[in-house]
């Protein structure tokens, strides 16, 4: 007699849970943010970095930073960061730099119909660099290639961030932030404060 497969759903013994999927290293990084100008200073890198037609998609909650994010990428692609503002009413954005930019914020959108109204398909060709804030009220609206931002609040002022690479092109994406930002630790380390000297300090 055949094996037959059951079609039940396999169930997690009773008090344990079954381990969440381990991504591979270099699809997932984090970091710590201890402040707005680091987050912005993280934008300027990721702009720099872009070379055309990524999709990155934004998440966290009201004031965890990802206005600040974008306007550093807008930035580090040599548009005017001050233009840069949440796009909550006017829904899209566009700024002009080394590439274009295209600057969408979905927390006041309804439903994914709602959203796919907004012509989303017309800047995910070409050149074009897709940033979308609360991009996961609208699970599948970007291609399945995307980088991914989740900012978290640590205190008042710091913030961290998880990058999640989906696709070989953001993966790729992923490991050039992470060169330019090595890099850029190199040439800005940190200073250490100097010790005092003992005796009078007059001499």
């Amino acid at each position: 007699m055949p094996f037959k497969r059951s079609s039940a759903k396999r169930q997690a013994p009773p008090g344990r849970a079954f381990p969440r999927a381990i991504l591979p290293t270099n699809r997932v990084w984090r970091r710590s943010l201890p402040s707005s100008r680091h987050t912005d200073r993280l934008g300027r890198t990721i702009g720099s970095v872009l070379e055309g037609g990524e999709s990155l998609a934004l998440s966290g909650a009201l004031g965890a930073g990802k206005t600040v994010l974008v306007r550093g990428i807008a930035a580090g692609l040599g548009a005017p960061p001050d233009a840069v503002s949440s796009p909550t009413f006017v829904l899209l954005h566009e700024y002009r730099g080394r590439l274009p930019l295209a600057h969408l914020d979905l927390y006041r959108l309804g439903s994914r119909k709602e959203a796919e109204t907004i012509g989303l398909e017309d800047y995910l060709s070409g050149a074009t660099v897709v940033a979308v804030e609360w991009a996961d009220k609208a699970p599948g609206i970007l291609p399945d290639d995307r980088l991914e931002m989740e900012l978290r609040h640590q205190t008042v002022q710091s913030r961290s961030i998880r990058f999640t690479a989906t696709g070989p092109s953001s993966v790729a994406l992923l490991a050039r932030i992470k060169h330019s930002t090595m890099l850029r630790n190199r040439r800005s380390p940190s200073r250490r404060p100097r010790r005092k000297l003992k005796g009078n300090s007059s001499r």
